[in-house]
């Protein structure tokens, strides 16, 4: 029977060897990475949001104009909290969040954007050069989906259960309205540098495949980058990794 020094000497030199190990394989991971050539899967890279409970709906903004005639409000209820009156963004499809390197390359399938309920789901995409999205009329009545600056996406009508595809031309924000719903509006980013997007959920929460290597992440909002890009790098393994910070997506004050 081993005698209790023994059996502390051996603990201490389990312990080191898992040590020695964990030091091992990551050691042989940074030089992975550096090395051409080498492919490894992608791993799923899972963050939190923050500030985007300061993320407001333009369209909604845009009803509240009298002029428009598109509104009815009713008298705020008491019982209902003010910060759940403020009309925030639907995060699971206005904000996209989008990792960028140094060149994205366009699907060989199009990117799908469905048209129903008077949107568009998702509201904002952004897409690496090249790359075909196909509207979708999820809807029982025709659309008459344009570009606003006309650039080869003209008011054509979509008749239920249709689509239409387009290209964009380049670079640039291109924002989709339609001539039948005021209340569709989208918008289309192509981004050179766009190698994987996706959404978040409800509550801020995101999950991102990623190859391994060093990576860039922003925010898009409303066709437009908002808040503040979130540096972080992957390693080959574990296959889910999480980020050690939030990606910022609005400044909230400090109070």
């Amino acid at each position: 029977m081993d005698t209790f020094d023994t059996l502390v000497s051996k603990a201490k030199a389990s312990q080191s060897g898992r040590l020695r190990g964990l030091l091992r394989r990551g050691a042989v991971a940074l030089v992975l990475l550096t090395v051409p050539g080498v492919a490894f899967a992608a791993v799923t890279a899972k963050g939190k949001l923050s500030g985007a409970d300061k993320l407001l709906n333009p369209v909604w903004n845009e009803a509240k104009d009298p002029n428009a005639r598109r509104y009815t409000f009713r008298e705020p209820s008491p019982t209902v909290r003010p910060d759940v009156r403020t009309l925030t963004g639907h995060l699971p499809k206005e904000l996209a969040i989008v990792a960028l390197g140094d060149k994205g390359t366009p699907q060989k399938v199009p990117v799908t954007v469905s048209v129903a309920g008077g949107r568009t789901s998702p509201v904002t995409i952004v897409v690496p050069e090249g790359q075909q999205i196909n509207f979708e009329n999820k809807d029982p009545f025709p659309h008459k989906l344009y570009e606003t600056g006309n650039k080869g996406f003209g008011a054509v009508e979509t008749a239920p259960n249709k689509s239409r595809s387009w290209t964009p031309p380049g670079p640039g924000k291109y924002e989709i309205r339609d001539q039948f719903a005021p209340s569709v509006r989208s918008w289309v980013v192509v981004e050179p540098r766009a190698i994987a997007s996706t959404y978040p959920d409800r509550k801020g929460d995101f999950a991102i495949d990623l190859e391994p290597g060093p990576h860039k992440l922003r925010a898009y909002f409303n066709g437009e980058p908002v808040g503040q890009e979130l540096d972080v790098v992957i390693t080959p393994f574990p296959t889910e990794q999480p980020l050690k910070a939030p990606l910022v997506v609005a400044v909230t004050p400090s109070k």
